[in-house]
């Protein structure tokens, strides 16, 4: 949607009252309600798989983020919440936040440029994230689409998306990623622009929800174009 625009789509809740916390957040929301039923629509967040944030503040940090545990194709106005970077929320009687919120803080933290993180479940990234796990990353060259990662000016690239381990403590996997990152920042590419996680899902990020979409729709093509073609291998 249009980030000018004051005419909110009709989603329930929308615009909030002016007790709610969420006042003056109605674009963002708007965004990621539609974010969350076209992923569904795709096949990438089913049932209350998935997560997604934008950036609401730098200093000090704040995010809004999906609530934990709602359908992503039935995202409403009341399934965000404001949280800190501790992941706590900012305001009391909000509901939880996703379990995978401190991911999207680290995010947040070692990239100060992106303003939006999103998350997917979808059967490649699952798939290839095991098939590939002892490898450390999937790789993904030459495809014409690797354009459409920011950054990426030609399809002749040898390009690896890393997988880490799955795992429930998500304070370790914070950490784990947030070292990575710092590393890959610290090597001058593009990147980067993502990773999965193993029998779990696809991690990116964008300037904003737009950018990130496009990002979820590049890589989600890719994964699938690798594997089709190993099944025909």
């Amino acid at each position: 949607m249009n980030p000018e625009s004051k005419t909110f789509p009709d989603i329930a809740g929308l615009p909030y009252s002016e007790e709610n916390c969420l006042r003056g957040l109605e674009l963002q929301v708007a965004e990621l309600v539609q974010t969350g039923h076209l992923f569904y629509q795709r096949g990438w967040s089913v049932g209350t798989s998935s997560n997604y944030s934008v950036m609401i503040d730098r200093n000090p940090l704040e995010l809004l983020v999906t609530a934990s545990g709602m359908h992503k194709g039935r995202l409403n106005a009341s399934d965000f919440v404001r949280i800190n970077d501790q992941g706590r929320p900012v305001v009391p009687g909000q509901p939880k936040s996703s379990a995978e919120t401190m991911l999207h803080v680290v995010a947040a933290q070692k990239m100060p440029e992106i303003g939006c993180v999103l998350h997917t479940h979808s059967i490649w990234g699952t798939i290839l994230g095991d098939r590939f796990f002892n490898q450390g990353f999937v790789p993904i060259n030459g495809f014409e689409m690797l354009k459409g990662l920011a950054g990426i000016t030609t399809h002749d690239v040898n390009y690896q998306l890393k997988i880490f381990e799955n795992t429930q403590d998500i304070g370790a996997l914070s950490q784990e990623v947030g070292a990575w990152l710092e590393q890959e920042l610290a090597s001058g590419g593009p990147g980067p622009h993502g990773y999965l996680i193993r029998k779990h899902g696809l991690y990116t990020w964008g300037k904003d929800v737009a950018e990130a979409q496009r990002h979820i729709e590049i890589f989600e093509f890719l994964l699938e174009c690798v594997g089709r073609q190993l099944l025909m291998a």
